[in-house]
């Protein structure tokens, strides 16, 4: 549904599982949205203009100030549209098991990104073994975790509520973000890799794909 000519604009590479997470909600929920390919490494000085960070994803409302942080861009998302149709679940039960879904997705995503930078900005010979071991111990928990929650709703279309959420569209892209950037293989969590399978296969995730693209020492991971 990328469009262009006075629409929202969405900036970042699909490679980023942050960006992604963005572009398939806007998608879902119907909002058009104009994309800026743009890479934290190639483009920082342009991602700053909107953003000082330098961080993606960065959405641009026709009107109003540039948005920063994708969770902070969902929950705008599911405050425009409104309760009825909110990719998170209203607050209760439903809410705090998505959330905790979020937490460990997020956390995974983190730690790939961790070894990623380590791989980027150090020479190999630097390389400090016990950190990214650490590093992909905690990763290698978060997936466990959400391996867990996929096999408990195995008989369930989504992992959470009657209808695609926030929580089905974060576990699939930073999941794969995992296995690909690190990378990590899913073999291990059975129940997530045949829910990451599921989404991957959507048009809508299809549609928002991009290859991990290794960042150069220039930049930063996406995030």
């Amino acid at each position: 549904m990328t469009t262009g000519g006075g629409d929202t604009i969405l900036i970042g590479m699909y490679d980023s599982p942050f960006v992604r997470r963005v572009a398939i909600s806007l998608d879902l929920l119907g909002m058009p949205f104009e994309h800026r390919d743009w890479s934290v490494g190639r483009d920082f000085d342009r991602i700053r203009a909107y953003s000082p960070l330098g961080r993606v994803p960065v959405l641009v409302p026709v009107d109003g100030e540039p948005l920063t942080e994708s969770a902070m861009i969902l929950e705008h998302l599911d405050d425009l549209v409104g309760p009825e149709r909110a990719l998170m679940p209203p607050p209760g039960p439903d809410r705090r098991a998505a959330l905790r879904l979020l937490a460990f997705a997020t956390g995974a995503a983190e730690k790939a990104i961790q070894i990623v930078g380590e791989r980027v900005f150090r020479p190999e010979e630097k390389w400090h073994p016990p950190y990214l071991e650490r590093c992909r111990t905690q990763m290698r928990g978060a997936l466990a975790e959400l391996d867990k929650a996929c096999a408990a709703a195995a008989d369930r279309e989504w992992l959470i509520g009657d209808r695609i959420g926030t929580a089905d569209i974060t576990v699939a892209c930073f999941s794969t973000y995992a296995r690909e950037a690190v990378p990590e293989p899913l073999d291990a969590f059975p129940a997530l890799q045949a829910r990451v399978a599921r989404c991957e296969a959507m048009p809508v995730f299809r549609r928002y794909y991009a290859p991990f693209f290794q960042p150069s020492a220039t930049g930063a991971p996406a995030a």
